[in-house]
């Protein structure tokens, strides 16, 4: 499994917006790992932010 499927894994598990540290320990993954996967998640616009420095799936 890819690091961004985990990333997503975990925050629809999750079922509520996520900030990155916490989608780290909840996916298992390095924090940095976590900002990559999600850098590119933002840019395939696969997930959305409903507040500042939190994030959801689209």
């Amino acid at each position: 499994m890819e690091t961004t499927d985990k990333v997503l894994d975990a925050m629809k598990k999750a079922a509520k917006p996520l900030k990155a540290g916490e989608i780290a320990e909840l996916s298992g993954l390095d924090k940095k790992e976590v900002d990559k996967a999600m850098k590119t998640l933002k840019e395939e616009e696969k997930i959305v932010s409903p507040k500042r420095c939190f994030w959801e799936p689209k």
